[in-house]
């Protein structure tokens, strides 16, 4: 297992513990099952962002692939 798929499962972990179990979309709030679960960087490196907790966030990999393809950077949902 990758380094990022470690880290991916650990903030999953986390999150879902926080939450009872419940792991909201960063991008559409919509619950994430483990599975489907990708690591999403809230401010893209690209942009100056980092690989650091705070700017990592749980998604679901087809919301990760469209904000990305439309280049939208969206409000966190909380």
């Amino acid at each position: 297992m990758s380094r990022l798929s470690l880290t991916r499962d650990k903030i999953y972990k986390t999150v879902a513990r926080q939450l009872h179990g419940q792991v909201p979309c960063w991008v559409c709030g919509e619950h994430v099952l483990p599975a489907a679960a990708t690591l999403e960087h809230i401010r893209p490196l690209s942009e100056g962002g980092n690989s650091h907790a705070e700017n990592l966030a749980i998604s679901h990999e087809v919301c990760n692939g469209q904000r990305h393809a439309k280049g939208v950077i969206v409000e966190s949902v909380e």
